[in-house]
């Protein structure tokens, strides 16, 4: 007897993803996906077109139902998951969009946050959020007010991604914590929506989807259906943010992994029994039992290995990996006392109205341009075992799973698996199938749990030398944290270390 298909949605910044597997087993059934094209403007302004995307989710289905034939018509379940922090002004009742879609990273209502965070007393927001400034979605509709101040009424509705297409498939609105964090609304404490935050942008709490309770599920609905090509009432899943999915699809409901995401801004998740130490994190509710699921966003990420990529190596952007390869089959590690701290995906603590904050030390006049490349992936991997090992040592991990993009570089594994080293290490087989996977946990955890395979840890000279040149990252950063403010030491996670 043929087994039910599950389909799962994961609608990224750039690309919309889509995936069926076989109810029973998780095998992969077949895959479709369709890039999301940004406007983008040199005043910060990152935007899409929501008829866009709806078009782009009609053609992962065509293309879907095209692969599986017959088998189309045994889904029995869909998942869906998408990035958070977007925002879209939409009626309430129809569910079509009023506005374009600001992305996350559109940066244009950004310098409202300082002066929404002065409006309380300090120490406000850390207290229902764990975050030290409002979510920047606060002023994404402070913005919003000022432009569409007719569209803010109470038969209008704010919401991201995820929670437009939820109700395209449901006709229901629901939205996940980590969306509403990044609004600025969510008390993560008592895990709820609360007003107070709202109404200091002028609008009520009902001007934002309500909270999604678990793993959630609705039918979906006749103009659901329509999109899909689906019967209507097939039960519905989210949304959920990516990184729960992420996480989701590392863990299956086994074991304690620490979920990297190693995209654009390269992502740590872990479940965590307590509460963690301050620091820039997400505060989730766990997706698989009563504790945290903390998110951890890195000051690096692949839009620093791009920049090393297009500036270091002066290749061809189809070259450029071909060329990288060569250069750190050559030699992995950058010379001694050669270290980049690649802090790219944050403002520069010295001038906060400027982006990025990397550095380079230990230039000397031998220095070739290849070992600089070799310093800054080292270094972004240092960062990343800087900021875990609190983690590690906490005994709240198991295990490692690396995805996103760069987990294809057998470079960033290599290093990653020595640096995290007695911990087993793995990267998933098929990574863009992961956040896929993991929206179908509620529906069967074993279907949602990647396909991974063991990262060899390198032999033990090359783990003593990559620790030797992680000493010397730290040390840097001691450095740094010495001569920084209180404020900028926070952001980046920087304490001086204590002498021996």
């Amino acid at each position: 007897m043929a087994s039910d298909v599950l389909l799962g949605i994961d609608l990224g910044t750039t690309v919309l993803k889509a995936a069926a597997f076989d109810a029973r087993n998780g095998r992969p059934l077949g895959h479709a996906s369709v890039r999301l094209p940004v406007r983008s403007q040199a005043d910060g302004t990152r935007e899409q077109r929501i008829p866009m995307l709806d078009r782009a989710l009609s053609r992962v289905a065509d293309s879907l139902r095209a692969q599986l034939g017959s088998a189309w018509g045994r889904v029995a379940g869909i998942g869906l998951a998408a990035q958070g922090g977007s925002a879209i002004i939409a009626d309430r009742r129809s569910g079509r969009a009023l506005t374009p879609m600001q992305l996350w990273n559109d940066s244009r209502p950004c310098c409202r946050i300082p002066e929404i965070a002065a409006r309380k007393r300090p120490g406000y927001w850390y207290r229902f959020s764990f975050l030290r400034n409002p979510g920047a979605g606060l002023a994404r509709i402070e913005w919003l007010r000022e432009r569409f101040a007719r569209l803010v009424q109470p038969g209008s509705i704010y919401v991201g991604a995820g929670e437009y297409v939820y109700f395209k498939l449901t006709g229901t609105w629901r939205q996940d914590a980590g969306n509403a964090l990044q609004i600025g609304c969510y008390d993560a404490r008592r895990r709820r929506i609360i007003a107070e935050p709202l109404r200091l942008v002028g609008v009520e709490p009902d001007f934002v989807a309500p909270m999604r309770s678990g793993h959630e599920m609705h039918p979906l609905s006749a103009s659901g259906a329509k999109a899909l090509r689906l019967q209507p009432g097939i039960p519905v899943a989210g949304p959920y943010m990516d990184h729960e999915a992420g996480y989701l699809s590392a863990t299956g409901g086994d074991g304690k992994p620490l979920q990297c995401s190693l995209g654009t801004a390269w992502v740590g998740n872990f479940v965590s029994a307590d509460q963690p130490p301050p620091g820039f994190q997400l505060m989730l509710p766990s997706p698989v039992d009563s504790g945290w699921l903390v998110v951890r966003v890195m000051r690096a990420g692949n839009i620093t290995w791009d920049w090393a990529l297009r500036t270091l190596l002066k290749a061809r952007a189809d070259t450029a990996l071909t060329r990288a390869d060569a250069v750190l089959r050559d030699e992995l590690l950058p010379p001694p006392g050669l270290a980049a701290i690649p802090w790219f995906t944050c403002s520069n603590p010295l001038a906060p109205e400027l982006a990025g904050a990397g550095i380079v030390f230990g230039l000397g006049e031998h220095t070739a341009s290849d070992d600089l490349l070799r310093a800054v992936v080292a270094g972004m991997c240092f960062e990343f075992a800087r900021v875990f090992e609190p983690v590690m040592r906490s005994g709240c991990v198991d295990r490692v799973v690396l995805g996103g993009g760069a987990s294809n570089g057998w470079y960033f594994r290599t290093l990653l698996a020595g640096l995290f080293a007695p911990l087993p290490v793995f990267h998933v087989r098929d990574e863009g199938l992961a956040g896929a996977r993991g929206t179908l946990f509620a529906f069967n955890p074993r279907v949602a749990r990647a396909q991974t395979a063991r990262v060899p840890r390198p032999n033990q000279p090359l783990v003593a030398r990559i620790r030797a040149s992680f000493e010397m990252y730290r040390k840097t950063c001691d450095v740094l944290a010495g001569g920084l403010s209180e404020d900028a030491r926070v952001q980046f996670d920087l304490q001086p270390r204590k002498k021996r």
